[in-house]
């Protein structure tokens, strides 16, 4: 599928999204749907609707889908693992058209709910179930690896101190991706600089985030870059005690600039909500092939750098050269 046909219409348009502040883990967190004849349920991991990165991004692909083809939508929260079968179930009660989960953690929870409800259509982020997918599921993926890639050369080539840090969320293969391109870009673009891997073994605990990047930070880089969700939000809240100018974060999945604005030097930016509204559109037009992987990457525009960043003018030229590079084929980014 090319997406580059569509992004371009889709950047443009301001996606304003309804996201609703959870209080309960089964609780239905819409705030009004539109009326139509397609309906969505989108069901997030433990991070929330509103965790300024995947989830938020997700939802805001199916709020735009609401308002610009007029299907119903309703979303709702996951507070443990454990609701994840029993919101999805819901949904699946409720005859929705077109079920999403959000995040690789659902790689359990949809196919045991799919084989139950035969009749409904599921769609699954950040996982192609081990490529064992069930005929009534599309699987969504990333290559989240090249998109780091370039954030790593940035961070590469922007540190004083040659230390940079990296702040994972759980430890998994989709988080290991982050890892693995970060880790390789950092090395490509500065042979001398070394990477420092934390994991936080969350996707929510923010004030874990805000004590790993304080320990990354004290211990010497100037440069920390998550993949993390929620836990994100603490790197923002340490960075921006810190020098502006001299420490710097690099959010992930949003351009999460507004967290830390003098602090953030870029974001890698993975387009969920492009690919939530464009799934959910040919669900709704009838031309979703079901039992299928989408994989977005740099050259459909799935994945890449924030324009909003404080990436120099010559570093920002040096990225370029290598996402061309990444494009062309002459690079391969290593994915775990």
């Amino acid at each position: 599928m090319q997406m580059k046909r569509w992004l371009g219409s889709l950047v443009a348009v301001s996606l304003v999204a309804t996201l609703a502040v959870g209080c309960g883990g089964n609780k239905d967190k819409d705030k009004g749907t539109a009326k139509g004849d397609f309906s969505v349920g989108l069901v997030t991991d433990t991070g929330g609707l509103n965790d300024e990165s995947f989830n938020q991004s997700a939802n805001m692909g199916v709020q735009k889908a609401k308002n610009d083809l007029k299907v119903d939508v309703k979303a709702q929260e996951s507070k443990k693992d454990e609701d994840y079968v029993p919101n999805l179930t819901r949904f699946a009660k409720d005859k929705r058209n077109l079920i999403w989960g959000i995040g690789f953690k659902f790689d359990k929870a949809i196919p045991e709910v799919a084989e139950k409800f035969k009749d409904s259509k599921f769609a699954i982020v950040d996982s192609n179930l081990g490529g064992k997918i069930p005929s009534n599921v599309v699987a969504v993926t990333f290559k989240d690896e090249e998109g780091s890639f370039l954030a790593g050369v940035a961070a590469g080539l922007t540190t004083k101190s040659n230390q940079v840090g990296f702040i994972g969320g759980m430890s998994s293969p989709t988080i290991k991706k982050f890892e693995a391109g970060f880790t390789a870009g950092v090395k490509q673009a500065n042979p001398k600089a070394t990477v420092k891997v934390v994991y936080a073994e969350s996707f929510s605990d923010a004030t874990k985030g805000r004590s790993l990047a304080k320990s990354l930070y004290d211990g010497g880089a100037d440069v920390v870059y998550h993949a993390a969700g929620g836990v994100g939000k603490g790197l923002f809240d340490e960075v921006k005690s810190r020098q502006a100018g001299k420490y710097w974060a690099i959010g992930v999945d949003m351009d999460q600039s507004r967290l830390a604005p003098e602090h953030t030097l870029t974001s890698m930016v993975k387009r969920v909500d492009v690919a939530t509204f464009e799934i959910t559109k040919q669900a709704k037009e009838g031309t979703l092939k079901l039992g299928t992987e989408v994989n977005f990457g740099l050259k459909d525009d799935g994945v890449g750098l924030s324009k909003n960043s404080k990436i120099s003018p010559e570093v920002m030229k040096q990225v370029e050269e290598f996402k061309q590079k990444i494009i062309k084929g002459e690079i391969t980014v290593p994915s775990k």
